[in-house]
């Protein structure tokens, strides 16, 4: 009998259990584009910039994030036997595509922000360095994996702001758009400001606080809710949360009051309760109130189901006695801004400056530096944007080298520290930038010369 390593199949599915690495996980127009970049011998150096064409509306600014998972990514790329061997079988592509593949390794550079940054529309993150054949393959992957973080990090960003002493916890893999979507969710709620995440692998791999309660379905379970909660004060001593709005939750509230008097000369604390259902603030009110008359004050309230940043302003302002939040859905899908508008453009090939200029879409050429300047009270005023050879002496220039010859030139950046340039970035925001209502955009200006080069490439391109 065959051993598994054995199997025909073995090596696809293996390929099927990295479903992320895979680099066919890209759009079938790179390759295609790859092949006539190959056959017209065209490896010139090319420089790309990704960029947000324009910030939602109901945004006000972005946390830069993802750059972890790109360079990984740059780094690993490889295409196994069994994806050239599908490449082959398809009929698209020649012998050279794949022979090109074969050996693939980005050799390129890479200049971003550094994650936790905060970005604004028309402002390259992210400048991709590289033969214009790797430059061009990665652009698919590397839009999927900065998007939704950036997405996430800023809506967790947006949550903080309006809660900003209250314990906030990703709830939302279970809505996630896929496995991937809710582990990256889970690292860009951290860095956006969350203390803790209920997905289990991104505490593992990520070093992010796992925290959570139980469910409807453990107290359903039980034939009393009385017993649901000894149960599991007996098995979860040490974390202790209740869920009391099963069935009646002035009633679970007593329950959970009467269960840490009988736990305390065992030592065992009920450290919280949880409220899902119903108006939160007028729910969390009474729940409070009955804890505090059967003399436990310590015990804190935290409340889930449909929350997001308005909702936590408007409790926040009303003083509802919570102390924590799970927030789920809202979170991870960023439903009220499902998609960034951004682009991974061509600014330069062959040493030649290059740039797009359709309708609604024309970018600034060349190779670009992007400079931050503060106001006299150390907040935004605006940003410049420059060919990358200039000099501003005022200005913060916030693209960096993080890559070079395909090597990482640092460790991956502790999450930790990435969290803590976030509310650093935060702090520099003005009121109306802070405010969940739309602001004014954040200046951008744009220097003479690279006006005078975008000019230059108008006339040289205009044939």
């Amino acid at each position: 009998m065959p051993t598994p390593d054995a199997h025909p199949q073995a090596e696809n599915l293996l390929t099927e259990n990295r479903l992320e690495e895979s680099p066919l996980l890209t759009d079938l127009y790179q390759l295609t584009m790859l092949q006539t970049y190959l056959d017209q011998g065209m490896h010139n150096e090319a420089v790309f910039e990704f960029f947000v064409r324009k910030i939602p509306e109901n945004r006000n600014f972005l946390i830069f994030a993802g750059l972890e998972q790109l360079l990984a990514f740059l780094e690993r790329t490889r295409f196994s036997r069994s994806e050239l061997a599908y490449l082959s079988q398809t009929g698209l592509f020649r012998q050279n595509l794949i022979d090109y593949l074969a050996s693939f390794r980005f050799s390129g550079s890479v200049h971003a922000l550094a994650e936790g940054t905060l970005c604004f529309s028309n402002e390259p993150v992210v400048r991709i360095t590289a033969p214009l054949p790797q430059a061009q393959l990665i652009e698919t992957r590397l839009i999927n994996l900065l998007q939704l973080q950036i997405l996430i990090a800023t809506k967790a960003a947006r949550c903080r702001i309006q809660a900003p002493d209250a314990k906030l916890v990703d709830f939302g893999l279970r809505r996630a758009h896929g496995a991937e979507a809710g582990l990256l969710a889970a690292r860009a709620c951290f860095l956006g400001g969350f203390d803790g995440t209920a997905n289990v692998l991104a505490g593992q791999r990520y070093g992010i606080p796992i925290l959570g309660t139980m469910a409807h379905a453990y107290i359903q379970a039980h034939d009393n809710e009385m017993d649901a909660f000894r149960h599991f004060a007996d098995s979860q001593p040490n974390n202790l949360i209740l869920l009391i709005d099963t069935y009646d939750t002035d009633r679970g509230a007593r329950r959970a009051a009467e269960l840490a008097d009988a736990l305390l000369p065992r030592g065992i604390v009920v450290k919280g309760v949880r409220i899902d259902s119903g108006e939160l603030g007028e729910e969390a009110l009474r729940v409070r109130r009955i804890l505090d008359q059967a003399g436990h004050p310590e015990i804190t309230i935290f409340a889930s189901s449909s929350i997001d940043e308005r909702l936590l302003r408007d409790l926040v302002r009303r003083h509802a006695p919570i102390d924590g939040y799970g927030i789920g859905t809202s979170l991870t899908t960023s439903s009220d801004a499902p998609f960034l508008n951004c682009a991974y453009k061509l600014q330069e090939y062959a040493g030649i400056p290059r740039r797009k200029r359709s309708s609604g879409k024309a970018t600034w050429p060349g190779r670009k530096q992007l400079f931050r300047h503060l106001d006299n009270h150390g907040k935004l005023a605006y940003d410049r944007l420059c060919c990358d050879t200039e000099t501003v002496h005022d200005g913060i220039a916030l693209l960096e080298p993080v890559m070079h010859n395909g090597c990482c030139l640092a460790p991956a950046e502790p999450l930790a520290d990435i969290r803590c340039r976030v509310q650093q970035q935060i702090a520099l925001l003005p009121d109306a930038l802070l405010s969940l209502e739309p602001g004014p955009p954040l200046p951008l200006r744009v220097s003479d010369r690279l006006q005078r080069m975008a000019q230059e490439t108008d006339r040289r391109f205009n044939r």
